[in-house]
C-alpha cells in the first residue's frame, strides 16, 4: 500500500514537472514572437534624420507584410507568455502572494500589445508616406504622432512592470521556492545587462533591432532561468533518491 501510494506521489510529481517545463517553454515561444515582431518592425539601415532615431532610412523601406506579421505575432505572444507567467506562480510560497502576482500579471499583459501597435503604427505611417509620394511629410508627421501619444509609453510601462518588480522581492525575501539569490534572475535586471551590452555593440541593424526587442530578450533569459534551476532541482531530487 506504501508502495503504491509512493508510486502516485512520484508520477504526479513527474506530471507537474512536465506541465512547469511545457508552461515555461511557451513563455520562450512567447519571447520569440514578440522578438520576430520587434526585429521585423525596425531592422534596416540605421541611418536617420529627425529626433527619433528609430525613425530611419531603413524604417522608411520596410513593407508593409512585415509591419503586418511583428502585429500578428504579438497575439500568440501574449496567449504564450500568459501561460508561462501564470505557471510561474506555483514557485511561490503563499496562495495569498500568488493571488497578487497573478493578479498584476493580468493588468501588465495588455501594455505588451499597446506598445507594439503604437510603435508599429508610426512606423508603418512613416514606411507609407515615405513610399507614397509623401516623403517631406513622412517625418515630421510620424514625429507629431509620436509626441502627441507619448504619454501611452510610460503609463505602459507603469502598468508592465510591477508584477516584475514584486517577483524580485518575493525572491529576495525568501517567499519562493527559490533560493534569495534567484532574485536577480529577472527580467528587468537582464534587461539592465543586456541595455548595457548594446553600448559595446557598433552601430547598424543588427544594434538597433537588438535594442528594439530587449525585453523579448530579457524575458527568453528569465524563462530560461527557471527551466535551467527546474532541471537542476529535480536531478538533484532523483540522484537523492537513488
Amino acid at each position: 500500500m506504501v508502495k503504491h501510494e509512493n508510486q502516485e506521489r512520484i508520477l504526479a510529481q513527474m506530471d507537474n514537472r512536465r506541465k512547469m517545463l511545457a508552461a515555461l517553454l511557451c513563455g520562450i515561444l512567447g519571447c520569440v514572437c514578440f522578438g520576430a515582431g520587434d526585429w521585423l518592425m525596425i531592422y534596416g539601415d540605421t541611418t536617420y534624420g529627425g529626433t527619433l532615431s528609430w525613425l530611419t532610412e531603413g524604417g522608411s523601406r520596410i513593407p508593409a507584410w512585415r509591419n503586418t506579421l511583428a502585429m500578428a505575432l504579438a497575439f500568440p505572444g501574449i496567449l504564450f507568455y500568459g501561460i508561462a507567467l501564470f505557471a510561474a506562480a506555483q514557485f511561490l510560497r503563499k496562495e495569498k502572494k500568488r493571488k497578487i502576482y497573478r493578479c498584476l500579471t493580468i493588468f501588465s499583459l495588455t501594455p505588451w500589445l499597446c506598445l507594439h501597435l503604437f510603435y508599429i503604427m508610426i512606423l508603418y505611417l512613416f514606411a507609407w508616406l515615405s513610399g507614397n509620394g509623401y516623403q517631406p511629410a513622412a517625418l515630421p508627421a510620424s514625429e507629431a504622432l509620436f509626441r502627441h501619444l507619448a504619454w501611452v509609453v510610460p503609463v505602459s510601462e507603469l502598468i508592465m512592470l510591477p508584477p516584475y518588480v514584486y517577483w524580485f522581492f518575493l525572491l529576495a525575501g525568501g517567499k519562493s521556492v527559490f533560493p534569495r539569490a534567484m532574485a536577480f534572475s529577472n527580467p528587468l535586471v537582464y534587461y539592465g545587462v543586456l541595455k548595457l551590452l548594446t553600448a559595446l555593440m557598433p552601430e547598424g541593424a543588427f544594434r538597433l533591432a537588438f535594442t528594439n526587442g530587449l525585453m523579448s530578450e530579457s524575458m527568453a533569459l528569465w524563462f530560461g532561468s527557471l527551466i535551467l534551476w527546474n532541471a537542476l532541482k529535480n536531478r538533484e531530487k532523483r540522484n537523492g533518491g537513488a
